[in-house]
């Protein structure tokens, strides 16, 4: 008989909806009432596929067997790394950081290729943050820069940040005013009410302009330092390139820029998510740095809060996790003993890229596809030791593989939203599948 399992969280991305309806018959997913389009295929994909357990060399094998060679590989290597849990629990993240302390592993997250730059940022500037839930209920003013949620976050607008009728804005979508800024016209900007189009590689410009109109500074003739004079920059301000525009003190985006501030300094309450376009630019961190520190300077004025869009469903909890553990969160080396942090010196992609790495562990194959070109060479070229759940397509070849169960899905666990706050995860189907926890503490007792 069908059964509904009610109040079931997805990971499918950083939102982690703890809401949805699942109905299950036969030991397959038939129906996800409330799943968004990222994560309704998911659903229904689970138990459609039954891979061997373990593999040796792209051939099944016995766990045992596989255990064995994994473990012979491991103890072999010279500058092993174990990259990804992003798709893993506490649990499995934990169990991955006690093995690479073992080992004297290098241990990296999906971070590398994300929010590394943020985590950095924060480092070095702080940051005002805040719930998920208190943006739903006080955030009159929502602003979305680098990001389109429509696309990888399908339910933020709906659950958090847009739609959802909240305590201090009981009209929901009507009580706020939402910002979309990126480099072009996304699906997400046709639902903003207002959409700023900022080149890309010149958010730190525009983001530094805000600063000094928010603190009543009119900027000068010439960009900020370091950026040279460009055709298309984002100031206000000039009469020579690239502030040159419709007439004296306003240049390109200027009448925009000027709005934007007063919207953010007459606002109750305030938030920006940022996402890939920023994180991913020439000195990322830098860019960061400069909205964490506009924030700041809001809060002269209002509340106002940053917050950051992580993509995968539990990287934020694999950033806690290695915080927790080792003091850093992310990009570990423990080589020597101790813990050692050096982002681009100490982060898997980097290091791949590099040809330093001998072998490699990955949990979570699919996250090797953000590598860079270099690094998957390498992969290629190194044994690699993957872990991955049933129905997902190896990247590289694996060395050894083991199948492993899904987390929220075929295991109870921990997983961490986007902000921090830890959901627990329910079983849904069943599975005769190990836990990735499971399976690295097996390799740990036979390293």
């Amino acid at each position: 008989m069908p059964e509904t399992i009610r109040n079931v969280a997805c990971t499918v991305c950083g939102c982690v909806c703890d809401d949805l309806a699942v109905t299950v018959d036969g030991g397959r997913v038939v129906r996800a009432e409330g799943a968004c389009r990222l994560a309704e295929p998911w659903f229904l994909g689970q138990n459609a596929a039954h891979p061997p357990a373990a593999e040796v060399a792209g051939r099944p094998a016995d766990p045992g067997a596989a255990y064995d060679r994994a473990a012979e590989l491991l103890r072999g290597a010279r500058s092993p790394l174990i990259f990804g849990l992003s798709r893993s629990t506490t649990e499995g993240q934990r169990a991955a950081t006690a093995l690479a302390d073992r080992i004297g592993a290098t241990i990296d997250t999906t971070a590398s290729t994300g929010h590394a730059p943020s985590l950095m940022a924060l480092q070095q500037v702080g940051e005002s943050t805040c719930t998920l839930g208190e943006v739903r209920n006080r955030a009159d003013l929502v602003i979305f820069w680098g990001s389109d949620p429509a696309r990888t976050h399908p339910r933020h607008l709906e659950r958090y940040s847009a739609d959802p009728v909240g305590r201090f804005v009981p009209g929901g979508r009507k009580d706020r005013f939402v910002v979309m800024v990126d480099d072009h016209e996304t699906e997400s900007a046709q639902l903003a009410d207002l959409f700023i189009p900022v080149p890309a590689g010149r958010n730190w410009e525009a983001l530094w302009t805000l600063r000094m109109l928010v603190r009543g500074i009119e900027p000068g003739p010439n960009p900020p330092a370091p950026f040279p004079k460009r055709e298309g920059g984002v100031g206000v301000g000039s009469s020579s390139p690239p502030f040159s525009g419709e007439g004296p003190g306003e240049g390109f985006l200027g009448g925009q820029l000027r709005d934007l501030v007063a919207r953010m300094k007459s606002c109750r309450c305030g938030v920006i998510f940022f996402g890939s376009g920023v994180t991913r630019e020439r000195l990322a961190h830098r860019t960061v740095e400069a909205l964490l520190q506009l924030v700041t300077d809001l809060n002269e004025y209002t509340r106002f809060y940053a917050r950051r869009m992580r993509r995968y469903g539990d990287v934020a909890g694999a950033d806690s996790v290695l915080a927790w553990q080792t003091g850093y969160p992310f990009g570990v080396n423990l080589a020597r003993g101790y813990p050692r942090y050096n982002p681009g010196e100490f982060t898997g992609p980097d290091m791949l890229a590099r040809g330093e790495v001998d072998v490699c562990l990955i949990v979570g194959g699919e996250t090797a596809a953000d590598l860079p070109d270099a690094a998957v060479a390498q992969l290629r070229r190194i044994p690699v030791i993957l872990l991955d759940p049933p129905g997902v397509d190896p990247l590289v070849p694996a060395a050894v593989k083991f199948t492993t169960a899904v987390y929220g899905v075929h295991r109870v666990g921990t997983a961490y939203r986007m902000d921090e706050v830890p959901i627990p995860l329910r079983v849904i189907l069943p599975t005769d599948y190990p836990s990735d926890g499971e399976v690295l503490g097996e390799m740990l007792k036979r390293v």
